[in-house]
């Protein structure tokens, strides 16, 4: 619960849970990655993936990329910042961020 508190007070993006489960899929497993492939692995239609990639894709958590050898083909590719994102999630969890809230508003700090 104190993982969550301080990851809300943050000021990061709120994730929902599908869009958090997608970015977990595409950074933390090989691909190539379809939205065909995500949908099954998630258990969800393609349309959702379609919104969860929409969404995250403005962020620039992932982004889409066509198959240079079968143009109908849509790839799904990490980000940099979508790594960042998930890196900065950890901290949340694993302890090593904590909340400055009541410290003058200055924000998250790392856990000393």
């Amino acid at each position: 619960m104190s993982a969550l508190i301080r990851y809300v007070r943050s000021g990061q993006p709120d994730l929902t849970n599908r869009q958090m489960a997608l970015m977990m899929v595409v950074h933390k497993s090989d691909g190539p990655h379809t939205v065909r492939g995500l949908a099954e692995r998630l258990n969800v239609s393609k349309p959702v993936i379609t919104r969860a990639l929409n969404k995250l894709g403005t962020m620039d958590f992932v982004r889409r990329e066509r198959d240079s050898s079968d143009r109908r083909n849509i790839f799904v590719q990490r980000t940099a910042k979508g790594a960042e994102f998930l890196d900065a999630f950890a901290g949340f969890v694993a302890g090593t961020v904590r909340d400055e809230q009541t410290n003058n508003g200055r924000g998250v700090q790392p856990a000393r």
